[in-house]
């Protein structure tokens, strides 16, 4: 049993992930998950429904779910599609739900915002006149340097931004206020407009496009004979006029262009929201398909109507097809096939596992514990490159492309470095390693995601695809391999300083370990940064121009070049190497995250507002641990026993010179 116990466990895990292939049930007869495929064009890129809907809510919202409140247990949490779609289709529901934080304790008080947590608050909640002061405010603070923001500003200003978006969302697939507005027509218009109007009591929006039908041909006629001198009928060019800048003011605001180009000569990228094609329909005189098709959604899915809801999307799916834009479906449905297997967050899980099994060997040394550890950091290895490829294939970039690509592909090149580790020494400690390195990057991605799309279009400064494929992921396999040894040096130290596991043994393994991936990092980061000098001499006409960021890039190779100097002069033994690697950690998360954080210079793109605290906090972690380095022999609890003292000691147990 113990011979078979490790592929037992990770098979299970790999059910876990194959299940995960199959499409999802819908949770209603309605057909959501087919909407969530159907492509748009955001930030520059096609994508589904289901990452506009999951990217806005986790900016909106920080989840990818909308939980209803605790005292309603009757009502279903709702997907980030579901969430979209009630937004788009039914705002008076949407305006109830509590989707915005409010963080910051005196804006909360500001506002009211007294009920859990995060002070989650509803749009209905708001005040409508302190949400005019409130967005006065937040224009002025636009405008200060982001650095100079305090806490208050900071959430201030993303409730504002966050607000805007929800109501960028709410007019993206129909004209949520139809009804006032056909209503006011009628007033205005009378009989004549009312009788260019859909039959009464059906859906406002179509009604809405049934009066643009019949209201362009006489509008436009109007227009030219006004234009003309001669004479024309006001009520005809009024209605023109009135449907023009409300469509104006709709192409100003609505969120995703979700109708297509239909013209052979348009660009594949020249897709328009649906106010814009709206306007492009008042010169052209015909609406949009694709507008019909989202109309009768909207329509449907508001009434309830599951079966022409599905049949209108079914339409929508095959139109696109015949207008060849099938390659777009197919980036719909791959993301959105990715977007539900979630490989870096089964990543994580499985790193995890990983970790605990690789620790609970180096308390009872079980080889089936160790195996298992093993073969799960493999299954965990192969599903976060799968997620690389994906992105990397899915938009023909390289792996690096932005701060959170970069997070992803660092830790990817820590576990690699650790699984070679783990098939050398085969003590567990390449396990550990490699899944706290590739479980802690994922984590750093995945807030780094909470900003809005990941896959987005590229920083000019970046978009040079010769050079991502080089100079950015040479230097950041290098940040790996130096944040590995980092990694390494601290389990030195803790095991060490606390357990009686360091046998000399594993003192000289770890020290070969942490030893050979420093020549390693020097290696990479030295040729990364002199790669980026020939990149940047290219771009911007010089090799150097002390950059914080190349600044950053040059202090990584001194010090690791200083730790294998120190090492071969003799000036430091095993507990100062490690020291100094974890001191690696410190300079390696300045110049990958530190830098941007300043604002200045030209990778200043990557500003986080919210990391400086993680930042820091991590810089006191490493300085703490390496002042346990410094804690005499005599209180490790390994070396306690004289008989098992590591290099850097002294017949006695003291430390020699050497190590300080």
């Amino acid at each position: 049993m113990k011979k078979w116990l490790p592929w037992i466990v990770t098979g299970g895990f790999a059910v876990w992930l194959l299940s995960t292939l199959r499409p999802p049930p819908e949770a209603t007869d309605f057909h959501v998950n087919e909407f969530g495929r159907l492509p748009v064009l955001l930030n520059g890129r096609i994508q589904p429904f289901d990452s506009v809907a999951r990217n806005t809510l986790l900016s909106i919202h920080g989840t990818q779910t909308v939980r209803p409140p605790k005292e309603d247990s009757s009502k279903k949490v709702l997907s980030a599609t579901e969430w979209l779609l009630e937004v788009m289709t039914k705002p008076e529901d949407a305006d109830r739900r509590k989707i915005f934080r409010v963080e910051n304790i005196d804006l909360r008080n500001l506002l009211g915002a007294r009920e859990g947590r995060l002070g989650q608050m509803a749009l209905t909640d708001f005040d409508e006149e302190k949400l005019m002061k409130l967005e006065t405010d937040a224009q002025k603070i636009a405008e200060k340097a982001a650095q100079q923001r305090t806490g208050y500003e900071r959430d201030l200003l993303h409730l504002v931004e966050s607000l805007m978006l929800y109501h960028r969302v709410k007019s993206s697939l129909r004209l949520s206020d139809s009804a006032p507005f056909l209503a006011s027509i009628g007033k205005q218009l009378g009989e004549k407009a009312v009788s260019r109007m859909g039959a009464e009591g059906s859906d406002p929006f179509l009604r809405e496009l049934e009066l643009f039908r019949k209201s362009f041909a006489p509008g436009f006629e109007a227009l030219r004979q006004y234009e003309a001198g001669g004479e024309y009928n006001k009520e005809d060019l009024g209605l023109f006029s009135t449907l023009f800048h409300r469509y104006q003011s709709l192409a100003n605001r609505a969120y995703p262009l979700i109708v297509p180009p239909v013209h052979p000569d348009h660009s594949r990228d020249a897709w328009s929201n649906i106010g814009t094609s709206l306007m492009e329909s008042l010169r052209s005189g015909e609406i949009h398909p694709a507008i019909n098709h989202f109309a009768v959604m909207a329509s449907a899915y508001r009434d309830g109507r599951a079966a022409d809801f599905n049949r209108a999307v079914a339409e929508h799916k095959q139109w696109l097809a015949s207008q060849g834009l099938g390659l777009e479906v197919k980036k719909g449905w791959e993301e959105a096939l990715f977007n539900r297997l979630e490989p870096f967050y089964k990543s994580q899980v499985i790193y995890v596992v990983a970790l605990l099994l690789g620790c609970a060997f180096w308390l009872n040394f079980s080889e089936p514990m160790r195996r298992s550890g093993y073969l799960l950091l493999w299954l965990a290895f192969i599903i976060h490159t799968g997620g690389l490829l994906f992105r990397m294939f899915h938009e023909g970039r390289p792996p690096v492309t932005n701060l959170y690509s970069s997070a992803v592909f660092v830790g990817w090149g820590a576990v690699v470095l650790g699984i070679f580790l783990e098939r050398i020494f085969r003590d567990g400690i390449g396990i550990v390693t490699a899944s706290s390195v590739g479980f802690i990057t994922l984590i750093i991605a995945h807030h780094l995601s909470l900003g809005g799309d990941t896959m987005q279009m590229l920083q000019a400064v970046l978009d040079t695809n010769i050079w991502l494929a080089t100079h950015v992921v040479i230097i950041n396999i290098g940040y790996s391999a130096t944040f590995l040894a980092g990694a390494l040096a601290i389990i030195f130290i803790v095991r060490g300083l606390f357990t009686r596991s360091l046998t000399p043994h594993v003192s000289k393994g770890l020290t070969r370990m942490v030893y050979g991936t420093i020549c390693f990092a020097t290696l990479f980061t030295f040729v990364g940064t002199i790669l980026g000098g020939i990149w940047a001499d290219q771009s911007w006409g010089r090799f150097w121009g002390w950059d914080p960021k190349e600044n950053g890039a040059l202090l990584i190779v001194l010090v690791n070049a200083l730790i294998l100097h120190a090492r071969w002069g003799g000036m430091i033994r095993e507990r100062g190497l490690m020291a100094l690697s974890v001191f690696g950690n410190i300079v390696t998360v300045w110049s990958w995250f530190g830098t941007n954080m300043l604002g200045v210079g030209l990778h200043s793109y990557g500003f986080m507002e919210k990391g400086f605290k993680w930042l820091l906090a991590f810089v006191i972690s490493q300085v703490i641990v390496m002042a346990l380095a410094m804690v005499p022999l005599s209180y490790w609890a390994s070396f306690r026993n004289t008989k098992n003292l590591p290099e850097d000691s002294g017949p006695t147990g003291q430390p020699v010179a050497a190590s300080a």
